[in-house]
């Protein structure tokens, strides 16, 4: 029963990853809107200036979905059809990859087709950055760089943790980061307020990242990249990022394309100074095309870890238990003889 468990889990990342690939996100009523929505409606309601507050935020939001998703899980424990349905809706509306690669393409067709005005308007679609003073080689930088982060945070990690999870992984993994996204910001409200938050996304996200800048590297000649030099970026540049996780995509992505990435970051309301990223020139148009080719093959490589490891997981649990059967019947008739 529990292989079949690990089989539905596998055939739902599957067929999740196909939805997502075929349609992307879906246009109207998105679950991670929906959460979004009711995530503020609460906030409005819990939100004080301190950390601890913060925390109760993020545990009932978080917790709700992996609560939803455990009653889920038992509820199909007997129903491995029902269960590959459950995780393939909910990969579906975790995963963004191909609306990330969209955006990246359009971008490059603004830039390369002199549109700047299209391309600054576009840029919300990707980052948080002011675009309103932004060159063509800053909207460049900006989307390889929301590429590189958002590789790990919409497909590699949602992946990572439905393997690892099944479908409370999914759904928990996609609302801490989208509880970042909201109050994980660095400013008077959410200094304090948003740091569980953001501390949550972050330790979520130790392993993806990696994971992400490992694959970027691996693949790089999917984006007519050079392993070589994507690898020596990457081993020197990924601890130079403020964030714990992003460098480590970043720098891979850096390294693989052959630019720089890092520098001045303008906001609303605030400045950044990052450190650079790699040793070539600013980016370009013609490189958000090939970061979106390296994006797609990165988590087309993370589907097949993801699916793999709940089989393998469940090969192993089930060879364990056919094990521990006849050892528990043999300790049982000696615990009675004495």
């Amino acid at each position: 029963m529990r292989y079949a468990g690990a089989v539905a889990n596998a055939t739902g990342l599957v067929a999740g990853y196909a939805l997502d690939a075929l349609f992307g996100d879906p246009r109207r009523g998105h679950p991670v809107a929906g959460f979004g929505r009711a995530a503020a409606a609460l906030e409005r309601r819990l939100y004080r200036p301190e950390r601890l507050a913060g925390a109760i935020f993020t545990a009932l939001c978080v917790g709700a979905p992996v609560a939803m998703g455990v009653a889920a899980t038992v509820g199909t424990r007997r129903r491995p059809a029902a269960r590959a349905v459950l995780v393939a809706a909910g990969t579906w509306a975790v995963l963004g990859g191909r609306s990330l690669r969209h955006e990246a393409k359009t971008m490059g067709r603004s830039l390369r087709g002199g549109d700047l005005p299209a391309a600054r308007q576009r840029l919300g679609h990707l980052c948080g950055r002011d675009p309103s003073t932004l060159d063509e080689p800053d909207i460049a930088r900006a989307t390889v760089e929301s590429v590189a982060e958002n590789t790990s945070d919409a497909v590699v990690a949602p992946l990572v943790w439905g393997a690892v999870a099944g479908l409370p992984g999914l759904l928990g993994y996609r609302a801490a980061n989208t509880l970042d996204a909201m109050v994980g910001h660095r400013n008077v409200r959410y200094a304090r307020f948003g740091t569980p938050a953001a501390r949550l996304d972050d330790l979520l996200n130790l392993v993806p990242a990696r994971l992400t800048g490992l694959l970027t590297v691996a693949l790089a000649p999917a984006g007519k990249g050079d392993r070589a030099r994507a690898w020596r970026v990457w081993q020197r540049d990924r601890d130079d990022h403020p964030s714990p996780n992003a460098g480590q995509c970043e720098a891979a992505m850096a390294g693989a394309l052959g630019v720089r990435l890092g520098g001045r970051n303008v906001y609303f309301g605030r400045t950044e100074v990052r450190p650079f990223l790699g040793d070539g020139p600013r980016p370009e148009a013609r490189h958000l095309a090939r970061a979106a080719r390296i994006s797609r093959a990165v988590g087309l490589a993370t589907l097949g870890l993801a699916v793999a490891y709940p089989l393998t997981a469940g090969r192993l649990v089930a060879a364990a238990a056919r094990r521990a059967g006849p050892l528990t019947g043999i300790a049982a008739r000696r615990a009675g003889r004495r």
